[in-house]
């Protein structure tokens, strides 16, 4: 089969096919994902189910991948040549590339010679491969991330990979199983599953991509979980070359969509909401002052950083004042004292606020407000506060 498949490469017959992804809402092509196929002279196609497998047993994969990863090159190569759009496309690589020591420079040198732009590369990888290589997978993608590459995780929920694990790839991109759609997103457990996955990966800001999208139900389902992009038969099949180059230059939308506020599921609505929050407030907490217990979430750009994202209510104000000047120290541990704010609560207040001087991680003082607000739970008698915090300017 090896000869066969190196021969096929030689003549030409091994072929890039590109597989369009779209934006899920408002259904424009956005990327692609190269996908190898063997079409023969005589015009048929062999699948690749019946050769890759081998050429993944026993190694020369590898060779199929770097093929490939030529022929995206030469394809976008051509699109900056003349001056046509160019979409990121993403290419699949074995996990027996991670035993390679010169990966990063190879796949470098084969992008700088078509002088294609790093970012419009993709190193797609499955999560089976990242589960059974853990000791070398780490820095292996961060020296290709380093390098100008998105790297995307491929499959994920077909394998046994923790979201634990995914959260310490230093991945860009999560690309969702087709299995995971495999009720047409009707069963409860199903769309349950679904949800914390996608709420996970843009909590992390990974990029999501849904594969294996065949229907509208299931597309409109994506959407409700903020999923990012679409790839399926319900927008496009892989497609030669030349059809992809014509799908970049037309790239209009692949269906008719309504006004984009109408389409707003209370998912995406929740998600645009929470992301301008956090550009006024890097600091939101989460507490609970009946159990003693906190959660913060969002800590970006905020003045100090040092601080734990989970824990003990009182312990989170014996941390805040010591990280004040040491004027406001004492106001702020009465004020954010938990007793007294719950005697706060009960005397009627809907919120509490304090402005102090805060110690950032560059060993200046900046003024930052904070504000906390009562808010009584529905289902129980816990008294829960939301705490922003603000950076002032000084003055």
């Amino acid at each position: 089969m090896k000869q066969n498949i190196l021969k096929a490469m030689e003549n030409g017959e091994l072929q890039a096919f590109y597989q369009p992804q779209y934006d899920a809402i408002s259904g424009k092509i956005v990327s692609a994902e190269a996908l190898v196929r063997w079409i023969k002279p005589d015009g048929s196609m062999i699948s690749p189910d019946k050769f890759i497998p081998d050429a993944e047993t026993k190694g020369y994969i590898t060779e199929i991948d770097w093929y490939m990863t030529k022929q995206v090159c030469q394809m976008l190569n051509f699109q900056k040549q003349n001056h046509e759009k160019q979409f990121p496309v993403a290419i699949n690589f074995s996990r027996h590339h991670i035993q390679e020591a010169n990966f990063t420079e190879k796949l470098c040198a084969i992008a700088d010679k078509y002088a294609i732009s790093h970012e419009l590369l993709e190193v797609e990888i499955t999560e089976s491969a990242m589960v059974n290589e853990e000791s070398k997978i780490l820095d292996w993608l961060e020296s290709v991330r380093t390098a100008g590459f998105t790297i995307a995780i491929d499959d994920f929920g077909s394998g046994l990979s923790s979201l634990q694990f995914v959260k310490d790839m230093p991945a860009d991109v999560l690309k969702i199983d087709k299995s995971l759609l495999s009720h047409n997103c009707e069963n409860e457990k199903e769309r349950v599953v679904l949800e914390s996955i996608f709420y996970f990966a843009n909590r992390l800001h990974m990029t999501t991509i849904a594969e294996g999208v065949e229907t509208k139900e299931q597309l409109q389902f994506l959407r409700t979980c903020d999923c990012k992009k679409i790839q399926g038969y319900l927008f496009a099949k892989p497609m030669s070359k030349i059809n992809y180059l014509a799908i970049c230059r037309n790239s209009q939308s692949a269906e008719t969509t309504e006004d984009i506020l109408e389409m707003q599921t209370p998912a995406n609505a929740f998600n645009l909401l929470m992301r301008v929050i956090f550009q006024r407030y890097p600091l939101v907490i989460f507490s609970n002052l009946t159990r003693n217990s906190y959660y913060m979430m969002a800590y970006e750009d905020f003045t100090a950083t040092a601080c734990p994202s989970t824990g003990i209510f009182e312990e989170l104000i014996i941390h805040g004042a010591s990280s004040m000047h040491p004027d406001d120290q004492e106001i702020f541990a009465q004020t954010f004292n938990r007793i007294n704010l719950l005697k706060a609560y009960a005397d009627g207040k809907s919120k509490i606020r304090l402005v102090t001087r805060q110690l950032g991680d560059d060993g200046k003082y900046r003024p930052v407000e904070t504000t906390d607000y009562f808010i009584k739970n529905s289902s129980s008698d816990d008294i829960l506060v939301i705490t922003l915090c603000e950076n002032l300017p000084n003055h």
